[in-house]
């Protein structure tokens, strides 16, 4: 019996034009009737997923999302945080520095708006911007308050180009932070104790939902850990191989309702017809 079902958006939830789609959101609705929390577990901000937690219904105090990729874990109303883990000046600096030495642009969350201390403000940044419905400034380093508490940084480029800086990351990063590739043009930097798996396991202790009654579904890099931590692990067909070779089933992609096919076949309690 599945009690949550977490979804990603980008890719999962939502198809390539960034809609939610009729037999999906039908489907989201038939498991609410039946007493299914549904979460949506993102990279976005808040304002990023604002309209489709209202569209779906699930924007009241007692609905929940993670956001930030599992920095925030709030209600979906926007009002209260169950838990928040940010990282402060001293990682912004360190964290510009290696982008820079990398050759890759770099943005950062903060509140609810998004900077970038690249003069060159880079198409990847203002896509972001855009999407997540964030507006964005520029601010050089020094420009900065160092009071300033961020939410997460944003490595972005070409996919060729964030690649290779991939392959040079310094193991100090890696030990330091939670670091996950969330899209071929993002490399997403997180506090240590972040990350959408972790986020996932609060919320669950949270709500009193034992981890076997969760279904989680996903499709990149930053799913993964959510992916292991649930019960029954949905991999989108469109998903990355890492992604499919840790779930328990692989639906159909984010333009072929899987989403929907996902929810109906491993959430819904089906009808006997017995009176």
């Amino acid at each position: 019996m599945i009690d949550l079902i977490a979804i990603d958006m980008d890719g999962t939830l939502l198809d390539s034009s960034h809609s939610i789609s009729p037999r999906v959101r039908g489907a989201i609705a038939a498991a609410r009737a039946q007493g299914i929390r549904i979460v949506l577990a993102t990279g976005r901000p808040y304002s990023g997923i604002e309209e489709y937690l209202a569209e779906l219904g699930l924007a009241g105090d007692e609905d929940y999302c993670i956001t930030f990729n599992g920095a925030v874990i709030q209600n979906a109303s926007g009002t209260t945080s169950v838990e928040e883990t940010t990282l402060g000046y001293d990682d912004f600096v360190y964290c510009e520095k290696v982008a820079r030495e990398l050759g890759v642009h770099l943005h950062v969350l903060y509140e609810r708006s998004m900077m970038t201390p690249n003069a060159d403000i880079s198409y990847h940044t203002v896509r972001d911007a855009y999407i997540s419905r964030t507006p964005l400034m520029f601010r050089s380093v020094d420009q900065v308050d160092p009071a300033w508490r961020f939410r997460k940084f944003m490595m972005v480029d070409d996919e060729a180009i964030l690649d290779k800086a991939i392959a040079r990351l310094p193991p100090e990063l890696m030990q330091r932070y939670t670091v996950v590739k969330s899209a071929a043009d993002f490399l997403e930097v997180l506090h240590p104790d972040a990350g959408k798996g972790r986020a996932l396991a609060t919320l669950a202790t949270h709500l009193g939902v034992p981890a076997e009654r969760i279904m989680a579904i996903g499709d990149q890099e930053n799913d993964l850990v959510m992916l292991e931590f649930a019960g029954v692990a949905v991999a989108m067909g469109n998903a990355i191989d890492a992604v499919k070779a840790v779930a328990d089933h692989v639906t159909t992609s984010n333009n072929e309702d899987g989403v929907a096919v996902a929810i109906e076949r491993y959430a819904l309690k089906q009808a006997t017809g017995v009176s």
